[in-house]
């Protein structure tokens, strides 16, 4: 029988549990799933046009290159930021926007209450 996981597992810091999954640092090297899959293809190849028509070769030849293409772009699919990653950045950004106006909300605050001052004061009469 198949355990299925507790739909009450909470981790500490994740946002949509289960959405994005923790992941091993990025490699920055390609794997060596397409590499391996390029030099399968190179031998198909050669063995395609030993073996068979020239025109079914062509065609078997490039569908592999193809597929050998596809999954060297989609090699680096898995390596971008998980959701939590990108939320923490745009956190960090809007809060150092935040700090960065600081003195302009208190000079505004000062301002304001200023204002209400002279406002406060000018009714009295």
């Amino acid at each position: 029988m198949r355990k299925w996981p507790s739909a009450t597992l909470r981790l500490p810091g994740r946002i949509l549990v289960g959405v994005s999954h923790e992941q091993p640092e990025p490699n920055r090297s390609r794997p060596a799933g397409p590499v391996g899959m390029a030099v399968v293809w190179a031998i198909g190849s050669v063995a395609a046009f030993v073996l068979l028509d020239v025109v079914i070769a062509a065609f078997l030849c490039i569908l592999g290159l193809t597929v050998v293409a596809a999954a060297f772009l989609g090699s680096g699919w898995v390596r971008s930021t998980t959701f939590e990653e990108r939320e923490a950045e745009r956190v960090r950004r809007r809060k150092a926007k935040w700090e960065a106006g600081a003195t302009a909300r208190e000079r505004d605050r000062a301002r304001w209450e200023a204002h209400q001052a002279r406002q406060a004061g000018g009714t009295d009469g």
